[in-house]
């Protein structure tokens, strides 16, 4: 049985359910972030932190990483994608998003990031390149998110608890007030 069988069977099992009123695709979320905040991109934000705190351990893992991790910075943004199916750094990440998985974001990601980034609340400056990387069954990406300026005086522990597993996507950008 392939993975993209499972994940089909899961998605008509889940449209299914929704159908019938049994559940709301919210309360999937809600599963769904439940368990990244406790377990899943906890594992990332504590791999994005130390990066930010210790120049020789970031170092190491923008040169020399498995899994290839990319560092966004002020000239470049990085964002994932898989174009195949949905194949995700599930050990550092979590469970992905429902929208990572939706046909429309695998496609429209790799054409036009820029609108796909700007329809999920992320505006970047026209002077920044924007890179996409397509994860695949052999690799999988993660973004190690540019640190806001005025974070640089936090622990390496506050600076984990305040990294989000969108930025380690590459559709959050990090320290915007998002409840204006």
């Amino acid at each position: 049985m392939s993975n993209s069988y499972v994940g089909l069977r899961a998605e008509a099992l889940e449209s299914l359910l929704i159908e019938k009123g049994l559940i709301q695709s919210d309360q999937i979320d809600q599963t769904i972030s439940l368990y990244n905040e406790r377990v899943g991109p906890m594992n990332g934000a504590r791999v994005v932190a130390k990066a930010w705190k210790d120049p020789e351990y970031k170092k190491r893992l923008v040169e020399d990483g498995t899994g290839a991790i990319e560092e966004n910075s002020e000239s470049v943004h990085n964002v994932v994608v898989c174009t195949l199916c949905s194949c995700y750094p599930w050990a550092v990440l979590g469970l992905p998003p429902r929208w990572y998985k939706d046909p429309a974001y695998r496609s429209r990601v790799v054409k036009e990031p820029r609108k796909v980034l700007e329809e999920m609340g992320t505006t970047l400056p026209k002077d920044k390149t924007v890179r996409v990387w397509d994860s695949s069954a052999e690799i999988r990406y993660m973004v190690l998110p540019e640190m806001p300026r005025d974070w640089s005086d936090l622990s390496e522990s506050d600076l984990a608890e305040r990294v989000s597993r969108d930025s380690m996507i590459g559709v959050e950008l990090l320290g915007l007030d998002r409840s204006a």
